[in-house]
């Protein structure tokens, strides 16, 4: 006789647990990794091949500690204050990651001569065959690590942005 309808309280919950576990997450240690172990074994690889043993010893030390270091910054500073700023998340993919991609590439021309001047006033570059190569390597790999960092950022950011908003 009272067939009166009851809302489900659970459908919200469970509506809510689904969202949040399609949903991708940045995790900074991961990208970290990646971002130090793509460049190296890459350029590990290739200095293999050629035989190059300043380029092996430089996809350990230059290459890949360079990247590694650059994703952690830029990972650190995303995660911090990248979601606050609409413009990052609003904008498309490829623009967000192609402006960080060149903004890491141009700190990493930066520090190379930043590099390769201070050393040059303490010791003679004569003495130190991998000062050549920071040229190369350090915009190399801010440019490789900041679009790592960046494209997956983004990914995991828009992502769990649009399940919010469809809720």
């Amino acid at each position: 006789m009272n067939k009166m309808n009851y809302p489900n309280q659970t459908d919200g919950v469970y509506g809510i647990k689904a969202a949040g576990s399609k949903g991708k997450t940045f995790v900074l240690w991961r990208e970290v990794v990646m971002a130090y172990a793509g460049p190296a074994i890459m350029a590990g690889i290739g200095g293999l091949i050629s035989g190059d043993k300043g380029l092996q010893i430089g996809a350990l030390t230059t290459i890949g500690g360079t990247s590694a270091l650059v994703a952690l910054i830029l990972g650190l500073w995303l995660r911090s204050r990248g979601g606050r700023k609409r413009w990052i998340i609003g904008a498309p993919h490829l623009v967000v990651v192609g402006m960080f991609a060149l903004a890491g590439a141009l700190l990493g021309l930066l520090a190379a001569w930043v590099t390769s001047d201070l050393l040059g006033i303490f010791i003679p570059i004569d003495h130190l065959a991998w000062v050549g190569r920071v040229w190369i390597d350090f915009p190399l790999s801010g440019f490789i690590a900041s679009t790592i960092v960046t494209w997956r950022w983004h990914l995991a950011v828009t992502t769990n942005f649009s399940s919010k908003r469809r809720r």
